[in-house]
């Protein structure tokens, strides 16, 4: 484990992370404009019959996309906080991101980070504001369904922000079922051990490993390093496999610090705490 860490303002939990088995159905949903985007989001997992679900974003043109990166606290009761909004008044175009639809003081809400081409600025990335944010046309994008749990914001005492976490819920009956957790991890802990230890508990030798969430900085693969204390990350690509010395995730990520600037690459494995959270879904 990396020498990093952070201290948030409350209590620290024991449970430090919180998994719900389900299962996925994998989709093409259409995204319509002249609506938000948490709105668009919502309405095409339930025209499948979905009220909960992971999305991935390639190539979506967007009318409008206000986001925020990661920035320093300005007081105590919060570890580290959100920038400015940056307004992109011409819309732009959502390179590749992801997305978990839950639910929020029991409407549908979203959490999504991804890399965006923004008009006359070049890439960026960082947390899209989904009621601040809407589709340019009608958009065909993959996403999987879920059935059986479902992200809800809660507060969160430790660190003293409302997070999502997992809880059960009502099976959505899919067509094609695929066994599934949802998950969600505390601060501090590495993010593949954190992971490795959720297939653990739930049986899976092999899994496909969708997420966002923050870190506090970064060590990656063949030496590359971000020293941001907060960040802002999407999984691109997470595998976990049975090695001889037992299960081992590996994640391809990409992630903004507190400074705009973007890093892409493998984590370490044992190198890379989470810094306010992580959101998993977890296909076996």
């Amino acid at each position: 484990m990396s020498g990093r860490s952070i201290r948030h303002p409350g209590p620290i939990a024991h449970e430090r992370h919180a998994a719900v088995a389900c299962q996925a159905q994998s989709l093409t949903i259409t995204l319509e404009p002249g609506k938000t985007f948490n709105a668009s989001v919502a309405d095409a997992l339930s025209a499948h019959g979905f009220q909960a679900g992971y999305v991935l974003l390639e190539d979506v043109p967007m009318k409008r996309m206000d986001y925020v990166i990661p920035a320093g606290s300005p007081g105590e009761s919060h570890a580290a906080w959100y920038s400015e909004t940056y307004v992109c008044p011409s819309g732009g175009t959502i390179r590749r991101a992801g997305l978990h639809l839950g639910r929020r003081d029991g409407e549908a809400f979203l959490h999504c980070h991804g890399l965006w081409e923004v008009p006359g600025e070049g890439l960026r990335m960082g947390h899209l504001l989904p009621f601040d944010a809407e589709v340019g046309e009608a958009t065909q994008v993959r996403a999987y369904g879920i059935s059986g749990a479902l992200l809800d914001v809660a507060d969160d005492a430790e660190t003293n922000f409302r997070l999502f976490a997992p809880r059960a819920a009502p099976i959505a009956n899919p067509a094609r079922p695929r066994r599934a957790v949802l998950a969600t991890v505390r601060p501090n802990g590495d993010i593949c051990e954190a992971i490795e230890a959720i297939c653990a508990e739930h049986g899976f030798d092999e899994a496909e490993v969708l997420g966002i969430g923050s870190l506090v900085g970064a060590d990656f693969a063949g030496g590359g390093h971000v020293s941001s204390y907060a960040t802002e990350v999407l999984i691109r690509d997470g595998r976990v496999s049975r090695t001889a010395e037992g299960l081992r995730a590996r994640l391809d990520v990409a992630m903004v610090g507190m400074d705009g600037a973007i890093a892409e690459g493998v984590l370490v494995h044992g190198a890379n705490p989470i810094c306010v959270t992580f959101e998993f879904l977890i296909l076996g």
